[in-house]
Parts: C-alpha cells; structure tokens; sequence
C-alpha cells in the first residue's frame, strides 16, 4: 500500500503541474484565476485540516508512551541531552551551507535595486517575534487549548511532564499508559484511512498554485530558487554522509522508508502533513518507539534544518539585490541570531518569513526586501519542508544508534497499522 501511495502521490504531482499551466495558459484574467485556485485549494485545505486533526493526540499517545517505556528519568535526560546536541549540530550546518553557498553563486548580485524608503515594509506581520512571548509561548496554560491550537512545543512540554510523573507514579499509571498506548494506535489507524487523500490533496495544491502564479513567476527568480535548491540538495547530502558514519549502510533503507513522508511535505509544502508517516517508517526502519516519539515532536520545533538554511540564503539574497556589504563578523553574527530565533515558533504562520523579517531589521537591511522572495516563497518552502522531514529522520535514527536502540528492519516497537 506504501508504494502505491507514493506513485499516486507523484502522479498527481505531475498531473497538478500540467492541469495548472493549462489553466493559466487558457484563463488571462487573474481574478478569475485567483478565484479557480482558491476552489480547488478547498480540496489540499481539508485534507491538511484532517492531518492536523491527527498530529495533537498522536503527539501526546507517542511521547507519553516513549517517556514511560524509557523506565526512568535519567535516560529520559541521556536522550534529550544527545537530541539538543544533534539539533545543535545540525542548526550550525544548515546555517553555514547557506552561507557558502550564498557567497559562492551570489544570486542576489546582479539585480542591482535602489534602496527602498526607510517606511517601506514587506506585509509580514512580524508581532509574533517577541523574545518575551517566544519563551512564554513554550509554556501552556492549558493543554486543552494548546491541542485546539496544534501548538506542537506546548504539548511536548506538557506530555514530557505527563509522561515523567507516569514514570514516578509507577503501577498505579499503568491503566494511563495502557490507554496512552491505545490511543497511539487509533491515532494511527486513522492516520491510514486520513492519507488515501493524500494524492488528490497534492494535485489540488499544485495546481491551485500553478494556476494562480503561473510559470513565469519562477523564470523571474529561477536563479534565486536554484540556489536555494542547490543548497537544500547539498544539504540533503550532508546529512546522508554524517547518518552514513554512525548507522552505516542502512542509511539507503532508512531513506526508503521515508520517501513517502518526504514527498507529501513536498507536494503539501507542509511538514506537518507528514509527521504520521514519518513516525511509522522510522519504527519500520527500527527506531524504538521511545526514541522516535521523543526525538521527531521535538525536532518539529528545533530541528528545522531547511528552514534554517533557506532562510540564511534569503537573508543574504536581499543584501546582495540591494548591494549592502556584510563583512564576515556580521553575518556570522546573523547566523547565530537566525539560529536562536528560528526555535520554538513551529506554530507561527510563515514563521521562516516571520523570523527573516525580524532579522533583517536588525541588521540594517531593508525589510521590504522580502517582498523580493514572497512570490516564489511557496515554492521553496515544499524544499525546505521536506527537507526538515529528512533533517528530522536522520536526527532520530542517529540518536536511536547512539543509544544503541537501533533495531533490524521492521523490528520497531509499533508497528504501523496494516492496509
């Protein structure tokens, strides 16, 4: 079923491509466009709302599950400590990738753009990046309001408290892990029947956006997103190599195991869409189901290893449009600002165009620059979504070796539901 998912999901890539740029080939007036995309997006927004509907208790059900079957509190701190540690690691190579490469093919150089006004903005609410609210926005209030809210940081934090006092309370918590155990496996029976859609959702996002934006909008920033591409593929290598040097040869099988999660992020520009599935194909591959129920929630929020090396790439591109020099202590200085600030606000809308936002003003570089990126934004973030699946998977199957968890094939703790 797993396979055939995967070529449905491709077919309708392929086939939202063509019926798209029919559609804006034959239709010049661009509301009417705009309204024929808005329709037929209806089909990728309920398919997302059903997804969505999945990750908030599958969240919970896997980390409590994950916490009580780790047994104690000391190798709950062992995993985490090494997961911050990998996160880290990785956060730096994204960075510095997008840097080099920046530096290297200079895409931003040849536009030459005057200075906007100092008034000028870029129409990317920029509220939601607040130090103060960041911290305190880890933290919820209520649990229930933070599953309503799909706050991904919220709920990891209260399922590591909920799954740590199972831990403390002992037998007593038994009947909460047991039903924590079968909600996971609803969750994921669900998770079955939800990604059947997945291939119409997929046409219907491509489409939608190809109609709407038609081809020409990519001709006007190809060289900007070949980059940006360039850089996320190298990156993809990268992280292959450092998988390669701690799980050996199985990092080919743990590819194939998350080819489906990373199409549909692609296709859906969504790393939400599939989280599900990347939590099954890790536990087919052999992650224990501790390590992965930990490590992938808490990557969602600290791990985005795109997002991180798109937005240095884009930060850098405006620069260069506008010819502002940036000598090398300043933008390593940016780096490590985009670095801190990109963690923790998974929840945000746009939150890579929110953080660049941020940042750029920090840095004395015209914040209507972004309006630069804005147009192909789309784009580039179904590279960088899928491209924080793989950073994701990787820093699971790493952190499972480390702790010598690492199972055989199809050998993982919860196996996925069969179809």
């Amino acid at each position: 079923m797993a396979k055939r998912l995967t070529y449905l999901i491709l077919a309708g890539l392929v086939l939202g491509i063509v019926v798209g740029w029919a559609l804006n080939a034959s239709i010049g007036d661009p509301e009417r466009l705009k309204a024929i995309a808005g329709y037929i997006s209806i089909v990728t927004q309920v398919f997302l709302h059903l997804i969505k509907m999945i990750i908030a208790p599958l969240v919970f059900g896997t980390l409590v599950v994950g916490i009580a079957h780790m047994g104690d509190t000391a190798a709950l701190g062992r995993v985490g400590i090494k997961s911050i540690g990998w996160f880290i690691f990785a956060s730096l190579t994204s960075l510095t990738l997008g840097l080099i490469i920046s530096h290297l093919l200079q895409p931003g150089a040849a536009l030459n753009l005057p200075l906007p006004a100092a008034t000028a903005a870029s129409g990317v609410d920029r509220s939601a990046f607040d130090a103060g609210k960041i911290i305190l926005h880890i933290f919820p209030t209520s649990i229930v309001d933070a599953m309503a809210t799909n706050e991904i940081l919220q709920i990891v934090i209260f399922s590591i408290f909920f799954g740590v006092a199972i831990t403390a309370v002992g037998e007593k918590a038994k009947p909460l892990v047991t039903a924590a155990e079968a909600l996971t496996a609803v969750m994921l029976k669900i998770t079955d029947y939800v990604m059947r859609f997945a291939p119409l959702a997929v046409f219907a996002a491509v489409t939608a956006t190809l109609a709407e934006q038609g081809p020409g909008v990519i001709g006007k920033l190809a060289y900007f997103m070949g980059s940006v591409y360039l850089g996320l593929g190298l990156l993809w290598a990268l992280l292959g190599l450092f998988a390669f040097f701690i799980i050996g040869p199985r990092v080919v099988e743990l590819a194939r195991e998350i080819r489906e999660p990373i199409l549909l992020a692609f296709s859906t520009a969504s790393s939400e869409a599939a989280f599900p599935r990347t939590l099954e194909g890790l536990e087919r591959f052999g992650v224990p189901n501790r390590i992965a129920s930990f490590v992938l929630p808490l990557g969602y929020s600290f791990n985005l290893d795109g997002s991180m090396m798109y937005m240095t790439a884009a930060s850098l591109f405006i620069a260069q449009a506008y010819g502002i020099h940036l000598d090398l202590g300043t933008q390593i200085a940016m780096l490590l600002t985009l670095m801190i600030t990109s963690k923790g606000i998974a929840g945000v809308p746009r939150a890579s165009l929110v953080v660049i936002a941020a940042t750029l003003s920090q840095f004395n570089i015209p914040e209507a620059g972004l309006l630069l990126v804005l147009a192909v934004d789309h784009f580039l973030d179904m590279g960088r979504s899928a491209t924080n699946v793989v950073g994701n998977a990787v820093a699971s199957a790493v952190v499972a070796k480390w702790e010598g968890g690492l199972a055989p094939s199809g050998r993982g703790e919860l196996e996925a539901p069969s179809s």
